[in-house]
Parts: structure tokens; sequence; C-alpha cells
């Protein structure tokens, strides 16, 4: 099997399963397995796209001779640079508010949130059950269910909120 049979194929199914799942996920239509599965392609792609980067590396190099080419690689960098600083423009993602709450919702017992949601607490475990979370005990908080992830942390939160 030669560098050429998979690089360029690796690359094309990489970039499939990404451009789809970040669509979906920009307009939040995410299964639970799609952000794993999206990032898993990313890396994935990184392969790909430097197997295939080998094999096209003269074509590449006379890329960079084209003013346009150019100008969108630094634009590229610029904004690669730009995501590493730790602002958000308005709207885009959570604020402080918004974290310390989700802080706060971490440290809720099941129990807790099923009575501040006017459930109860074998209601909530059936709810939470349902969306896939189990063996859940209503002494334990969100974030004990969630294991340090965030984004499960939310999804958790999601499900046991009902939505009249």
């Amino acid at each position: 099997m030669t560098l050429r049979s998979w690089a360029t194929p690796l690359v094309i199914g990489a970039f499939l399963v990404m451009a789809v799942s970040g669509v979906l996920m920009f307009f939040h239509l995410n299964t639970g397995l799609m952000k794993g599965i999206h990032e898993w392609a990313g890396l994935v792609m990184v392969a790909g796209g430097i197997a295939h980067l080998i094999l096209n590396w003269r074509p590449f190099m006379a890329y960079l001779r084209r003013p346009l080419a150019r100008a969108i690689m630094a634009l590229g960098v610029v904004a690669l640079g730009l995501s590493f600083l730790p602002i958000a423009p308005k709207g885009m993602g959570p604020g402080p508010e918004m974290r310390a709450l989700a802080g706060v919702a971490g440290k809720l017992r099941v129990e807790v949130l099923a009575e501040l949601s006017g459930q109860t607490p074998e209601v909530l475990v059936a709810r939470l059950a349902a969306g896939g979370v189990t063996d859940v005990t209503p002494q334990q908080t969100l974030a004990d269910l969630a294991g340090g992830d965030a984004a499960r942390q939310r999804m958790i939160l999601g499900l046991a909120l009902p939505r009249d």
C-alpha cells in the first residue's frame, strides 16, 4: 500500500465527517457522539493532510509564489493566532456569569435539581436514564455524572430541565 493510495481518500473522508458534523454543531443539531467523532476526524485529517502535503510538496511550494494563495494562507495563520486569545465576541460562548452558574449547577445533587425543577428525584433519574445517563443516584452531583466534562454536564442539565 503506497502513500498515494490512501492519503487523498483519507483527507476526503475526514473532511466529509468534519464538514457535516461541524455544520450540524454550529446549528446545535449535534448528537451525543458528534463532538468526539468531529475531534477524532480532525486528528485523522491532520495525518492525511501531512501525507498529502508530502506527496504534493512541489505544487504546494508553487502556491507560495502566488500572492493570492499567500494572502489566503496568511489569513489562516492570523485566524489561528486569534483563536488562542482569551477573548470572545459578544454572544460567542458563555460569559463569566454563565460559567459561574455552570459551576454552581455542577455542585447540585440530583435530588436538589429535581426539587428546583419541580420533579421528584425518581422522575428525574428516569429522564436521565432515557437520555442515556445511567446508574444515577439522587445523591450524585451533576459534576459527578459528567465526570468533569463541561459539555456532558450541559447535556445532562438539558436532559434534566423540563421543557414546557
